[in-house]
């Protein structure tokens, strides 16, 4: 498949595009190679959306017409391979606020309306439910316990990642599936890489009281301007570090949604209009 797209430090090597009749999505062989999910991360090709959300946006908060959401939805779903009634959705506000899925949730925020807000990471250890979050530049956290047979989906903007809802996610799986860290397959998604996250000093502020001196180097650097460009792909990976998560089972993405605005939807790139990208993850039935 040729694509002008613009990877990053091998990028390629670890995440691959593939296409189910229109549909464009990206998957990792390596959370695949668990055997334990099905998942996917959309990109903007392969929907029925206009304008400016074209073509597959899958938010209903950016103005686009719902019928087309829906089908959206339906074509995605059907790409990956997965039932789009299955989806469990989050409801971001930017916390580090991680919410446990069971059988009840499906369906939330999209065949039914969701029963809790402002939560920005989902977990599970039922089969079938499809867990899903939503992107234009912030970080997709994918968690897989091929051992307990859990999984975690969390959405990392720089606010959650100052609150490490990384380290929240993998917590929260060991609270409640009894998840040894070390067992864990964890990918960080598409998402806007240093070159093109300038930040002001406030921001730099937080990530300081956040992460240890030792790390600030690897994590930001000011600029003649006084302005900084921060790395929350580092950021995440040294969250997940933290929470106990061995080095070469987290898989960096080596791509950038601002560097492709024409491939994947990016807020910073256009300016705020555009529509919202989705990851999705789910156990596979008959575990």
């Amino acid at each position: 498949m040729q694509m002008d797209i613009k990877w990053k430090s091998g990028g390629e090597r670890r995440m691959q595009v593939r296409q189910a009749g229109e549909v464009v999505y990206l998957a990792y062989p390596g959370l695949e190679a668990t055997g334990v999910v099905r998942h996917g991360f959309s990109t903007r090709l392969g929907g029925v959306s206009k304008g400016v959300c074209a073509s597959m946006n899958l938010s209903f908060s950016r103005g686009d017409e719902e019928g087309a959401v829906r089908e959206n939805y339906r074509r995605i779903a059907e790409a990956i391979g997965f039932d789009w009634e299955s989806i469990v959705t989050s409801d971001q506000t930017h916390t580090a606020h991680v919410r446990v899925v069971t059988g009840q949730d499906k369906g939330c925020g999209l065949t039914k309306p969701r029963t809790y807000q402002d939560v920005d990471g989902l977990v599970t250890d039922v089969p079938g439910l499809t867990l899903a979050t939503f992107y234009a530049d912030c970080v997709p956290l994918y968690l897989v316990d091929p051992v307990k047979k859990a999984i975690g989906l969390s959405h990392s903007g720089w606010k959650g990642t100052v609150e490490k809802i990384g380290l929240a996610t993998v917590q929260a799986m060991e609270r409640e599936y009894g998840t040894d860290p070390a067992d864990l397959v964890t990918a960080i998604g598409p998402s806007i890489c240093q070159d093109c996250y300038e930040v002001s000093g406030d921001v730099i502020g937080e990530f300081e009281k956040a992460f240890a001196k030792e790390l600030w180097d690897d994590l930001f650097y000011q600029k003649s301007d006084g302005k900084y460009q921060l790395d929350l792909w580092e950021a995440n990976r040294q969250i997940f570090l933290e929470a106990g998560v061995r080095e070469e089972k987290i898989i960096l993405p080596g791509l950038c949604t601002c560097c492709n605005p024409q491939f994947l939807f990016s807020h910073r790139a256009s300016k705020g209009k555009r529509g919202n990208l989705a990851a999705f993850l789910a156990l596979e039935e008959g575990l």
